[in-house]
């Protein structure tokens, strides 16, 4: 039998009713035990809901409580929610989210599926807890592989939902300042270190300033179909590698305003949690994935508020923990409180604008270049290769059919294609990240155009130049086009071309130049220490 709640004196007769249904449902002869289930169900109570695990399935049962947050407390409304959990679930996990279950009878004798109905279950296949991203992060078994296929799936996902009505309050920046202002307003009441205290308000200093620079992009963002129905509450522990394919479930079922948000603001959350953990390779590369799938890259002007307001909430719930727990729990909560504050911290005011743009020959690394600096830099990558097909209407792996010097890859179109680099490199150097430019840039004016950028924003300019074997080239491009898996398209012959017209760094180019010898593999290429070394110096 479970134990008798806590605090059973001073619950409602509803919740006292549904301990007594769930009793019922975990005890010998319950209809949720079977041949495939002959053991008792284990349960998982949390505030809000009794989760049964019992085989290979799950039910998840919400308690009859109002929290002003959510509202449980009728029949009626937990029917509604838990119909709500399994629309908004099945979108991203079909296989996970089976049905919403009627539960008849009384609550010392359950009957599935009887009238009149007296409880509503969600009923979920069950999983093994050992599989969440959170988890397997913590044991090292989440690879770059994972974040691929996770940074491909959130990005499929925004994109297939509709937006928001431009008159809906759900686009109204007014929102986005209350659901931020509250974690401040929580907050000193549950610190009282005057550290933590004088950290709090530096965060929401640093917030209220970027939410001012931000509220004309919120609307932009708005008008532009940005906010959808998303997720809700992305982090790695609402997310689990099923068949080694990461799959989001738990959505947000509760509350529309915290569903219907910016696709910026989900996806920072995930981001956040990564650099939390500490895990900003992950973390980057997750990010990059995601902006190269979508082209929102206009998303990252208002990443910055995102992740300091995703690390504030998380701040405040670590906070809201220590101030119900014993005294050891109780500091390491704290401690989780002010590392998500620290993090808050800097997501909000640390800018580092740089620009670095790739050279090189096809097969000589820049896009293996470029996807380790993001990693170590922290930055954004635009890559020639699927910017040019998203002028065209294509995705980076369709391929366009193109003749060489016609069609996406005649002189008006590579123009329109660096016309575009230059463009999105501009918007990502103002919203203070370090971006790589991964173009072959053989022309000494495509060059040029750069570096003049990057002198009008008073930023570092690198030219990370990439030399490689004639040999060791010829092979990388008959690999690449056996795989098929490359948003590039040059071949041998592109190849031989290019090797011909190709303009040299001139002199005064020298002095922004990063020389990186490339014929071995990846790891090679990544233990390059005195061109990483020289990197970091031109970026100091």
């Amino acid at each position: 039998m479970m134990p008798a709640h806590p605090m059973s004196a001073n619950i409602s007769p509803d919740l006292l009713r549904q301990q007594r249904l769930v009793n019922a449902l975990r005890a010998r002869g319950s209809p949720i035990i079977n041949s495939k289930a002959p053991r008792n169900p284990k349960i998982e109570e949390t505030h809000i809901s009794w989760v049964l695990l019992t085989g290979h399935d799950a039910y998840k049962i919400k308690k009859a409580v109002d929290l002003g947050f959510l509202d449980f407390s009728t029949l009626e409304a937990r029917h509604f929610y838990c119909t709500e959990e399994l629309r908004l679930n099945r979108r991203l996990a079909p296989d996970l989210y089976l049905d919403v279950v009627a539960i008849g009878g009384t609550q010392q004798q359950p009957v599935l599926g009887k009238e009149p109905t007296i409880e509503y279950a969600v009923h979920m296949r069950r999983f093994a807890q050992s599989g969440l991203m959170d988890r397997m992060l913590a044991r090292s078994r989440i690879t770059p592989a994972h974040i691929d296929q996770l940074a491909s799936v959130i990005a499929d996902f925004h994109t297939a939902l509709p937006p928001a009505a431009a008159d809906s309050p759900n686009c109204a920046t007014a929102a986005i300042q209350t659901a931020a202002l509250q974690n401040f307003e929580h907050l000193p009441q549950l610190l009282s270190a005057p550290n933590d205290l004088a950290m709090l308000e530096e965060v929401r200093q640093a917030s209220a300033l970027e939410f001012a620079a931000c509220e004309p992009l919120f609307q932009q963002r708005a008008a532009a179909g940005c906010v959808r129905e998303c997720h809700g509450d992305l982090h790695l522990g609402n997310i689990v590698l099923l068949d080694d394919m990461p799959t989001p479930f738990d959505c947000i079922e509760f509350s529309a305003a915290l569903r219907w948000i910016d696709v910026i603001s989900e996806i920072s959350f995930t981001v956040m949690d990564l650099l939390q953990r500490g895990q900003p390779h992950l973390a980057w590369r997750l990010l990059n994935g995601y902006l190269e799938h979508t082209g929102d890259y206009s998303g990252c002007s208002v990443l910055r508020f995102y992740l300091g307001y995703r690390a504030m909430v998380r701040a405040k719930i670590a906070a809201i923990r220590a101030s119900q727990r014993g005294v050891a729990k109780a500091r390491h909560e704290l401690k989780s409180c002010r590392s998500y504050l620290g993090l808050a911290h800097d997501c909000l005011t640390r800018r580092r604008p740089a620009l670095i743009i790739t050279n090189g020959l096809p097969g000589c690394g820049k896009s293996t270049f470029a996807q380790i600096a993001l990693e170590r830099l922290g930055a954004i990558r635009i890559r020639s290769d699927v910017e040019r097909k998203r002028l065209f209407g294509l995705t980076a792996l369709a391929d366009s059919n193109s003749q060489t010097d016609a069609d996406i890859y005649s002189e008006d179109a590579t123009r329109r294609t660096y016309a575009r680099l230059q463009e999105l490199a501009h918007r990502l150097i103002a919203a203070g990240f370090p971006v790589i430019v991964d173009a072959a840039f053989l022309r000494h004016e495509e060059r040029e155009s750069f570096r003049a950028l990057a002198q009008k924003m008073n930023v570092p300019f690198v030219i990370a130049s990439l030399q490689t074997d004639a040999a060791v080239l010829e092979e990388r491009l008959a690999q690449r086009s056996s795989r098929g898996n490359d948003a590039s398209e040059a071949g041998i012959s592109v190849l031989q071309k290019l090797q011909v017209v190709q303009e040299p760094l001139r002199d005064h180019e020298q002095a922004a130049v990063v020389t990186f010898i490339n014929n071995g593999d990846v790891d090679a290429l990544r233990s390059a220490v005195e061109g990483w070394k020289m990197l970091d110096a031109h970026l100091a």
